[in-house]
């Protein structure tokens, strides 16, 4: 069965990573796969090196009739069986190229805060993919209800994966980049800043002076690029802490290509979200034994299993964040249990292996229609 991957840019971000852990172990897993990207960016290299067949397009305008027709054109050179997309810009070219064709297209959706625009972009498409994807049970209700998108049969629920082999880095790196002591406790979160409101890194911010003045050799990073429009929320978390007096404690290092070498230093990782699918960075602190700390909201509590593999904090509770993070830090055998069991719940339901057999499913199920 061939299979065509669409992105339309390659930008880095949980559903750009995913896709290209996909392209890196598909031949390993028996998936005859074309990727093609409508746009450019920092992801580009790696996906030219991921090991499957590379074509880069340029949309110039939303909906580009040249892409379409070298879509259209991809699909019936290579005889594309499938064609899977990620964002409703993709799936409308996508939808476009495959007129009169037998190709199906399926449509995975991540969870991000649609615009009006998306927003009608996607009621036109849902009923009209082969298959919509959707990658946590909680996201579907939040569709429904928060955007207001019907699906006309049940979505397919399948999880992010993540290459675990990715995931090996070097643990002192990060520290002595930064001078810190080798005893010296980090506490990190890995995502972007957006100008929407999906993650919360203000909410760590707020929490760190209490988990400073009990935890006296503990540190922080923010690793995460700024998307136009999030500059002033970068900006009131950088304020804040100069404010408190613990900026020479929190490292704000941007977007980093060494997210591996970042993981190895972690003692925890806290997610601080208000609004996820199934976050790819929540699945690689599993994968790389990290105990994770995050907020309740629905979808975090599904890829923790209600609270089994991480401690839990109320959403924007600082002061509840800041009590968990002290247990966790002052506590080596806690952390180092809470990871070793997250790492054997994430291998089996969150690895790259995993995601691949359940995509294999799906692909297979629709080759049959």
């Amino acid at each position: 069965m061939k299979v065509l991957y669409l992105l339309d840019s390659l930008n880095r971000g949980g559903a750009e990573q995913l896709v290209l852990d996909v392209c890196r172990n598909a031949q390993a897993n028996d998936l005859d796969l074309t990727f093609a990207a409508m746009g450019g960016g920092a992801f580009e290299e790696d996906f030219k090196t991921s090991g499957v067949e590379f074509l880069r397009l340029q949309r110039r305008l939303p909906i580009d009739f040249r892409v379409v027709g070298q879509l259209r054109k991809i699909i019936k050179e290579r005889r594309i069986e499938i064609v899977h997309a990620h964002q409703a810009v993709e799936a409308v070219h996508a939808y476009l190229a495959r007129q009169g064709l037998r190709t199906k297209i399926v449509l995975t959706h991540h969870g991000f805060i649609a615009d009006a625009k998306n927003l009608l972009t996607l009621k036109f498409l849902i009923p009209r993919v082969s298959k919509n994807v959707i990658v946590s049970r909680a996201l579907v209700a939040w569709y429904e209800t928060e955007n207001k998108l019907k699906f006309p049969e049940h979505p397919t629920i399948i999880y992010n994966g993540v290459d675990e082999k990715r995931l090996r880095g070097d643990s002192g790196k990060l520290k002595r980049e930064l001078n810190l002591a080798n005893d010296d406790l980090l506490v990190g979160m890995i995502a972007n800043f957006y100008r929407d409101p999906r993650k919360d890194q203000m909410t760590v911010c707020r929490a760190l002076p209490e988990i400073f003045s009990k935890i006296e050799n503990a540190r922080c990073v923010f690793v995460g690029g700024v998307e136009a429009g999030a500059e002033a929320k970068f900006e009131a978390c950088v304020g804040f802490c100069e404010e408190r007096g613990i900026a020479e404690r929190v490292h704000f290092l941007g977007a980093r290509r060494d997210v591996p070498d970042v993981l190895a230093a972690l003692d925890v990782f806290v997610f601080s979200s208000l609004q996820e699918g199934l976050p790819v960075a929540a699945a690689e602190a599993m994968l790389a034994r990290v105990p994770l700390l995050v907020s309740d909201i629905e979808p975090l509590l599904e890829a923790s299993a209600g609270g089994r593999y991480a401690e839990v904090f109320q959403t924007q509770n600082a002061a509840r964040l800041a009590e968990k993070t002290v247990e966790l830090l002052a506590d080596k055998n806690r952390r180092e249990d809470l990871a070793n069991r997250a790492f054997d719940y994430a291998r089996e339901n969150f690895s790259i292996e995993a995601h691949l057999k359940n995509l294999k499913n799906l692909y297979d199920s629709l080759s049959k229609k």
